[in-house]
């Protein structure tokens, strides 16, 4: 859990993920020499936030993203939502700007978004869901486990891969953008003929704690039946615990691969949460533990 635990208290609002990129840059220095196979290590201004790892001989690359939803400070005590947040009167925000740490509330007065800190806030300054992370022996809830547990679970992964892409992305919450640009270095220089998308997805009426990892069938886009079908023959063949999950709104980096000019597989595959995008959000051990299981499973048989 200490990994996890640190991965938690990391802010990386979408457009400002060079905190999480620096930490995992270190995290995977440190522990390389551990991995079965010495990755090739990619990084820097070409790829703005962005880290790739490749391994060996890649035929699928796993992308998870970086970034997290938040808010961005205006004018007049305004703020402006990033990515998809579920405002609740109240709830703690933080960050810092020229002057010092920020720890503040939100306000809703007249349908504006408003903080209540005592003294106006740098125009530009990204806030955060204040952090509380609470464990049990069945669950984990904090904020933004959507979507620091697919980044654990892609560092789980490099531990035993020995032939793949292991990418971490950014702006995924806020619409996308790093995709194309990764997508077009990745196939110039060790391309890939599958994807999965290591993220994490939502408790519905059909996908329930402790049942195990979701594979998705789709979401507001479908990926290729016949790719799907051999996804899902290994799980099975596997004997982890999986659920299908069957959709038809939400996406992922998935959308940009399936909108890219390449013809890549994709697929994903995540442990699921309730609370969506609030600082409550909760997930069944179990199920994490799952997801990291089949990660490695599919990752050696695709």
């Amino acid at each position: 859990m200490e990994l996890i635990n640190s991965l938690l208290n990391i802010q990386s609002v979408s457009g400002n993920e060079s905190q999480m990129t620096e930490f995992l840059i270190h995290i995977v220095t440190k522990r390389q020499s551990r991995w079965k196979v010495q990755p090739e290590i990619y990084y820097g201004e070409q790829f703005h936030d962005c880290l790739l790892l490749k391994f060996g001989q890649p035929q699928t690359a796993v992308f998870s993203h970086i970034d997290t939803i938040g808010f961005t400070v205006r004018y007049e005590n305004h703020l402006v939502p990033i990515g998809g947040p579920e405002i609740e009167h109240g709830m703690k925000l933080v960050g810092k700007d020229r002057l010092g740490p920020i720890s503040c509330s939100v306000k809703e007065q007249d349908g504006v978004l408003l903080h209540d800190f005592p003294r106006a806030i740098d125009r530009g300054t990204l806030l955060s869901f204040e952090q509380e992370i609470i464990t049990d022996d069945e669950f984990i809830q904090a904020a933004y486990l959507d979507n620091r547990l697919g980044i654990y679970n892609c560092l789980r992964l490099c531990e035993d891969l020995q032939d793949g892409w292991v990418v971490f992305s950014t702006y995924e919450e806020h619409g996308g953008g790093s995709m194309p640009f990764l997508l077009k270095f990745i196939q110039e220089t060790a391309p890939i003929k599958h994807a999965l998308i290591s993220d994490i997805t939502w408790i519905t009426d059909g996908i329930h704690h402790h049942e195990g990892v979701v594979i998705s069938m789709r979401d507001k886009l479908i990926p290729r039946k016949s790719f799907l079908n051999r996804i899902v023959s290994l799980a099975e063949k596997s004997k982890i615990p999986f659920q299908l999950e069957v959709e038809g709104q939400g996406s992922s980096d998935g959308r940009e691969i399936q909108f890219s000019p390449y013809a890549i597989d994709w697929c994903f595959i995540g442990a699921a949460e309730d609370n969506v995008h609030t600082p409550y959000e909760k997930v069944s051990l179990k199920d994490l533990e799952s997801m990291v299981l089949m990660y490695k499973y599919l990752l050696r048989y695709l």
